[in-house]
């Protein structure tokens, strides 16, 4: 039984007394009848969408009329309700150039990408699927509907959605589809970096992230290649039981389903290719691979046109996840102060995968890593200076004892580097006695 919430009924019952047959539809469904909480809920119906929004009033927005789309707003959200409809000649691999409407619900879930979303169920609960959805979710199977090259030659973003709907639902592919997501993968070439960026967030914050992407590096290398040669890239170390992409993978597993983290793991080796030298030994190096890491990771993001903020968390993070933090106050707050509370407990999580997806023999990290954790929350719970916006003191005080120029950044600097070493106490006037007597610290201009 499928427990529609009352802003949803509230639409279905509009549209039914009205004389117009309406279903939920798709993805809510499907998780519904899996026991999931639905994201969001769309409704189909025989309503055009003139009728749709005549219906609604000022609570209907016109999103998407050219295919049929109105979104209805409600307590909860907004809610798309589209008209039944066939699609026409898909020309681009993504959108059909036109739709036309139909008052056949069979149509309308046969031109949709997977059995298990081409299910509908109506205001009485009664379940629509005539493709055998309910069959492939209790199997734990994902299907193509029809043939599986013509669904991926329609919108080539079902390719990506796929794998991203196996990651999220931990359901097998059937071989026909995953064969077809094999031989179509170049379509992604011609899908908008924008979307793919849309989807691949979604894929890698999924708990069966790693089992999918095990199985399909050659799409991930579409748009970016620089991780096939990853695959199979034996590290010849001792510190190492896994080729370069198993490492990734396994370390990318470790990690909480957070887009951040798990990115970050999906990137942080991606420069050891390009570094690997043996010595004399026959042990493999990857001297200097953070920051080539780091510098592909950048250029990978900015390809895909990924935000700001997640690419900066990401590239900061593939720098610093090979870099040693003492586990001493000094150590951890240098760190702090370079990084800030979130991103050093994410350093932290991350340098917990990697050393889990290492040979183990090396595998006693977490130890170090704890105490490394519970220095950052004593230093929290202090308030201990980590910044020059903490510090007792500022650059006004040093132009009042005579500094200038570069020599106040420069001073306020070492008096920082001082209190981070508990040289000096973060008081202002040890800090102001440094600066005028020390000459470690005190640079004036001549």
């Amino acid at each position: 039984m499928v427990d529609i919430p009352a802003p949803v009924r509230d639409i279905l019952e509009t549209l039914e007394a009205a004389g117009h047959h309406a279903w939920c539809v798709g993805g809510c469904v499907r998780d519904a009848l899996l026991g999931r909480t639905p994201e969001d809920w769309d409704v189909t119906t025989a309503a055009r969408p003139e009728e749709t929004m005549a219906l609604f009033g000022d609570r209907a927005v016109p999103t998407g009329l050219r295919h049929g789309t109105v979104t209805v707003k409600t307590a909860a959200g907004g809610v798309e309700v589209t008209t039944l409809r066939r699609d026409g000649v898909y020309r681009d691999h993504r959108r059909p150039e036109s739709v036309t409407f139909t008052d056949s619900l069979e149509e309308d879930l046969r031109r949709r990408d997977f059995t298990v979303n081409a299910l509908a169920v109506d205001l009485h609960g009664t379940l629509r699927d005539p493709l055998g959805g309910r069959a492939d979710l209790a199997a734990g199977i994902l299907r193509c509907v029809g043939d599986p090259d013509h669904r991926f030659d329609e919108d080539a973003l079902r390719i990506l959605r796929g794998a991203r709907f196996a990651a999220q639902l931990g359901f097998a592919i059937h071989p026909d589809t995953a064969a077809a997501i094999h031989r179509n993968r170049e379509l992604l070439g011609d899908i908008a970096p924008e979307r793919i960026w849309a989807e691949l967030k979604k894929l890698v914050a999924r708990d069966w992230a790693a089992e999918v992407l095990r199985a399909y590096p050659d799409v991930i290398g579409v748009f970016w290649p620089e991780v096939l040669p990853m695959v199979g890239f034996d590290q010849r170390n001792r510190h190492h039981c896994y080729d370069v992409w198993e490492h990734t993978l396994h370390a990318l597993a470790a990690v909480k389903p957070e887009t951040e983290l798990r990115l970050t793991m999906l990137l942080h080796d991606i420069g050891k290719p390009n570094c690997f030298t043996v010595d004399e030994r026959g042990q493999g190096h990857f001297c200097g691979h953070p920051a080539e890491s780091a510098r592909l990771a950048a250029a990978m993001l900015r390809r895909l046109r990924a935000d700001r903020a997640t690419a900066e968390t990401v590239v900061r993070l593939v720098s610093w996840h090979d870099r040693n933090i003492p586990r001493t106050r000094p150590g951890v707050a240098r760190a702090l102060g370079a990084l800030g509370e979130r991103d050093l407990r994410r350093l932290l999580e991350v340098k917990r995968a990697d050393n889990l997806a290492q040979a183990p023999d090396y595998r006693f990290m977490r130890e170090e890593i704890d105490r490394a954790e519970a220095i950052l929350d004593q230093l929290l719970g202090e308030g201990a200076c980590v910044s020059l916006e903490q510090l007792a003191m500022n650059g006004r005080d040093l132009l009042e004892l005579g500094f200038t120029g570069p020599a106040v950044g420069r001073t306020l600097r070492a008096l920082l580097g001082a209190v981070l070493d508990e040289r000096l106490p973060n008081e202002r006037s040890a800090l102001l006695a440094a600066a005028r007597n020390d000459t470690d610290i005190k640079e004036r201009h001549p």
